[in-house]
C-alpha cells in the first residue's frame, strides 16, 4: 500500500482532493500539512479538519508557514469565498491541528523512513521550500512528490503567464524545482476544457446523495462562477483533484515526458512561469516529470467513485 502525506492550502478544490485521498483503498494518506495560499494558515487548516471530520477519519492536520518565503501573502478569496469554501457556513471541526510546525513535522517523518512515502502537494511550495533549506536531504527522502502546480507551455489562471500556487510563491518553487526531489508537475490546464464538470457532470456527483458529493459541490460554487466569468470556461475547473487522481493514478496522465523546468522570479510581467523546455534547446538536465494530457473520461470516473 502506498503511503501518502499532502501539503494543502485547503479551500474548497483541495477539500474535494483530500476526499478522493480518504476514499482510495490502495493509499493510506497519514498526515496533512497546512500553508498559506488560497486563504490563511489558519482558515486552511479549518477547513482541512472539518472535510477530515466529514470523511470520518482524525488523520493529524499541521499548520506551517503563513506567508511566502519573500513576498506578501495573496489570498484566493476572489476565486474561493472569504472562508475557501464559498461561504457556506461549515461549523467549526471539533478536531485540532497538532502543535508541532508542519516543516518540522514534515521533516520528521520523512526523515524517519526515507523513501517510503508519497508526497502531493496543492498549494504554495512555501512548507516544502523552507524543509529543504534547513535540511536540503528532504530531496532524497521523499519517494516521489506530485505537484499541483505551473502550467505547461500554455496560459496561467492568475497573471497570463502564471498557475497561481507558482505564482504565490516562486522562490519556493524555484527552491524545491532544483532541489533533487523526484517531482511530477501537473499544471493547471489539465483541469480545463473537455476536463470541466459540465451540468451533467455536477449531477452526477449529487446525485450520489451524500455529505461528501454534497460538500465537493457546494463548497465550489464561488469557484464555478470565477471560472465562468474569468476564465471563460463552460463547466467547474478542478486543478487539485485532477493532480490527486494523477497522483493517486499515474497512469491517468496519457502524455508525460522528462523536461528541465525553471520557474521565474526577477520579472514581475511573468513571476512564477513555469518555463518548460520541451525541445531541450537550454541543454539542461531535465529536472521534471511535466504532465501534458490526460485521460478525462477516466478522472471523472475516478472522482465519482471517491465520492461514492
Amino acid at each position: 500500500m502506498r503511503r501518502l502525506i499532502i501539503d494543502t492550502d485547503t479551500a474548497s478544490d483541495d477539500a474535494v482532493a483530500i476526499m478522493m485521498a480518504v476514499a482510495a483503498e490502495h493509499v493510506q494518506l497519514e498526515a496533512l500539512t497546512i500553508v498559506a495560499g488560497n486563504v490563511t494558515v489558519a482558515q486552511g487548516s479549518l477547513n482541512a479538519r472539518y472535510t477530515l471530520q466529514l470523511c470520518g477519519t482524525n488523520l493529524p492536520v499541521y499548520e506551517g508557514c503563513d506567508r511566502p518565503l519573500l513576498r506578501k501573502a495573496s489570498t484566493a478569496e476572489w476565486f474561493h469565498g472569504q472562508d475557501g469554501m464559498s461561504d457556506q457556513n461549515y461549523p467549526a471541526p471539533a478536531m485540532h491541528a497538532q502543535s508541532q510546525h508542519a516543516v518540522d513535522a514534515l521533516l520528521d517523518r520523512f526523515r524517519r523512513e526515507p523513501g517510503e512515502i508519497d508526497l502531493v502537494t496543492l498549494g504554495p511550495l512555501t512548507n516544502i521550500a523552507t524543509a529543504l533549506a534547513i535540511e536540503p536531504q528532504l530531496a532524497q527522502w521523499v519517494r516521489h512528490c506530485y505537484v499541483m502546480g505551473g502550467a505547461a507551455a500554455t496560459l496561467g489562471n492568475v497573471t497570463p503567464a502564471a498557475e497561481y500556487n507558482f505564482w504565490c510563491d516562486p522562490e519556493a518553487a524555484s527552491r524545491v524545482m532544483h532541489s533533487g526531489m523526484n517531482l511530477t508537475l501537473i499544471g493547471w490546464e489539465l483541469s480545463c476544457g473537455d476536463a470541466t464538470l459540465d451540468d451533467d457532470d455536477i449531477q452526477s456527483v449529487l446525485d450520489l446523495g451524500n455529505e461528501r458529493a454534497r460538500l465537493a459541490i457546494d463548497s465550489n460554487q464561488t469557484a464555478l462562477q470565477a471560472v465562468r466569468s474569468l476564465q471563460g470556461q463552460s463547466g467547474l475547473a478542478l486543478a487539485d483533484p485532477v493532480a490527486m487522481a494523477v497522483a493517486l493514478h499515474p497512469d491517468i496522465a496519457t502524455r508525460a515526458s522528462r523536461h528541465y523546468v525553471d520557474i521565474e522570479i526577477a520579472s514581475e510581467l511573468t513571476r512564477g512561469m513555469s518555463v518548460v523546455d520541451v525541445n531541450s534547446v537550454m541543454g539542461k538536465t531535465p529536472n521534471a516529470t511535466v504532465c501534458f494530457a490526460i485521460d478525462i473520461k477516466r478522472w471523472k470516473q475516478v472522482l465519482l467513485q471517491s465520492l461514492r
